[in-house]
């Protein structure tokens, strides 16, 4: 039972494997956001450029046809005048085209930055088995494609329907009404239903971007075990890290019980706390040569007993050491005074067992 609720995806998925994903070019893509924005781009098309462009092809065409007798049609006189007009379509047709070709980048940009990888093209089994076919027909994802193909039947044949149906008198009039009227009539007609289309599939891209998003991060989503692995790839081992960190304090112990006989004073606690500092002429302040609590404490006054290293119980002092000085550190200035006094006692004492020598 725990294997299985290992291997179960219910956790969220963490920002590596994220960026694992979109790097193997599995990003989040909604195909009803790119249409509408190529259907909204021809929509500023037809509005920004219709009049232009067909002025600019109606000129080149009567022009055409007015000097048509004198236009030679053998040889490269056809070559020329074809020529000519492939240009002057084109230079009609660039900025529009132009304006299409921009709307479809943009909407994959807006979905997700670019990606470049070639896993998508790799060939996998998948996508030749018959049953995982059946399974991506039945998915949640093609009944979703279903669903958004009869919402936008419905909403653009509403829209239409809304639109043309109080026009049904003019439109059945067009037959009588000449080219240029018709044209007029049919551009006005088509910008208030691409307008009134594009408004109504923002809301239908919108959602299916929601939808997609929440596919593509439901896929991503991990297991406990795949959380570990993870976790041991970029933190490291626990185990390990552990023994690391084990192996650095023994010889931090093994240093500072080393650098212990070397100390001026051992102030105590008495039993829990032992600083070991070190005071000569011409320091500015003493050093922490060695700290420690409880068992490391006991023996940093082993080793200062072994080498007559006076001990001196301050409990307040150890304390407050303890917590605020690194070895090999000085003590901070608000401890000097109290060290200060306690240096100062062990001199005195020095000099008295000195004399008592002599």
């Amino acid at each position: 039972m725990a294997d299985e609720h290992d291997t179960e995806r219910t956790e969220d998925p963490t920002q590596k494997r994220l960026d694992e994903a979109r790097e193997r070019g599995d990003v989040v893509k909604s195909q009803e956001v790119s249409t509408w924005f190529i259907i909204a781009g021809g929509t500023l098309m037809i509005a920004a450029f219709s009049g232009p462009m067909s002025g600019g092809l109606t000129a080149t065409l009567r022009g055409l046809i007015a000097n048509s007798y004198q236009i030679p049609v053998d040889g490269m006189g056809l070559v020329s005048v074809l020529s000519r007009i492939e240009r002057e379509v084109l230079g009609a047709l660039a900025l529009p085209l132009a304006v299409l070709v921009l709307a479809a980048i943009a909407g994959n940009i807006i979905q997700h930055r670019m990606v470049w990888s070639i896993e998508p093209l790799k060939p996998k089994l998948s996508k030749v088995s018959p049953l995982a076919g059946l399974k991506r027909l039945f998915s949640s994802q093609a009944l979703a494609n279903f669903a958004k193909g009869l919402i936008k039947l419905v909403v653009i044949g509403s829209i239409m329907l809304a639109l043309l149906w109080p026009q049904r008198g003019r439109l059945e009039g067009l037959v009588q009404t000449d080219v240029l009227g018709t044209l007029t009539l049919t551009r006005s007609l088509a910008l208030d239903v691409l307008v009134a289309v594009v408004a109504a599939l923002f809301l239908v891209a919108a959602a299916d971007y929601l939808f997609q998003y929440r596919q593509w991060f439901e896929r991503q989503k991990m297991s406990v075990r795949e959380m570990k692995e993870e976790f041991k790839q970029t933190e490291g081992d626990p185990m390990v890290k552990g023994k690391i960190r084990q192996l650095r304090q023994t010889r931090m112990r093994r240093r500072m019980m080393a650098a212990v006989p070397k100390a001026s004073v051992i102030i105590t606690n008495p039993t829990h706390y032992a600083i070991a500092l070190q005071y000569e002429r011409g320091m500015d302040a003493p050093i922490c040569l060695a700290k420690g609590i409880d068992a490391v404490a006991l023996k940093i006054r082993e080793v200062a007993g072994e080498h007559g290293i006076p001990i001196v119980e301050n409990p307040p002092l150890a304390r407050a050491l303890h917590a605020t000085v690194e070895i090999d550190e000085q003590i901070p200035a608000e401890h000097y005074k109290a060290v200060a006094e306690v240096i100062g006692y062990v001199m005195k004492l020095r000099r008295a067992v000195g004399r008592a020598r002599t």
